[in-house]
């Protein structure tokens, strides 16, 4: 198979278009960001990598906390509006029609529509070129209890998130497996076959 070769460039895909919260209850702001993924499981560690331009950077700056909220395919236009517009000019969670939610160990909100909201404390920051790092330490999880099955457990496939590649947003399609399928053992089929009862 023929293959380009190109020079570098931000070419993976797809990532998680999140919505950012930052600030207080009493003040705050939400951008959109998709530079973002996971660092270490324990801690849990996580980054956000932000433009020194952007108006949240100064806020995260001072407060050293924020919020990432996973929005649902729903939510594309919002989300894509978080990205575009500056909290400067314009109040974007009434804009959106955002709901604003305490959290639990930040002072930055919650967004209510979300259905999954990560609570993030920064334990570092990396100048990177055009971005500086966030490093995290994610401090506590929130999830829509529509969500949770009986044991507790959260369906995250049926909570309609999004996927971005490139400029242009994907909702997330059928499921394809469960991580460790390739090397699971295949239970084996009986041979004998089942006494009828009497």
């Amino acid at each position: 198979m023929a293959k380009q070769h190109w020079k570098g460039s931000v070419l993976l895909a797809p990532v998680p278009p999140t919505l950012v919260t930052c600030g207080t209850m009493e003040s705050h702001n939400v951008l959109t960001v998709a530079w973002t993924g996971v660092l270490a499981t324990h801690p849990p560690m996580t980054y956000i990598s932000v433009r020194p331009t952007r108006y949240s950077y100064d806020i995260i700056m001072k407060h050293r906390e924020f919020v990432i909220n996973l929005p649902t395919s729903a939510m594309m236009q919002a989300t894509d509006f978080c990205g575009v517009r500056s909290g400067k000019d314009v109040d974007k969670f009434a804009v959106c029609h955002l709901t604003p939610e305490p959290a639990q160990t930040v002072q930055a909100p919650l967004i209510a529509e979300c259905p999954v909201n990560l609570e993030c404390r920064v334990t570092d920051t990396k100048e990177m070129g055009t971005h500086t790092v966030f490093e995290a330490e994610i401090t506590g999880v929130n999830v829509d209890e529509k969500y949770l099955d009986s044991k507790g457990k959260l369906n995250l496939q049926q909570c309609g998130l999004m996927a971005y590649a490139h400029g242009e947003y994907f909702a997330l399609g059928r499921k394809l497996g469960n991580f460790g399928d390739s090397v699971r053992k295949k239970k084996k089929k009986s041979t004998n076959p089942q006494r009828k009862k009497k």
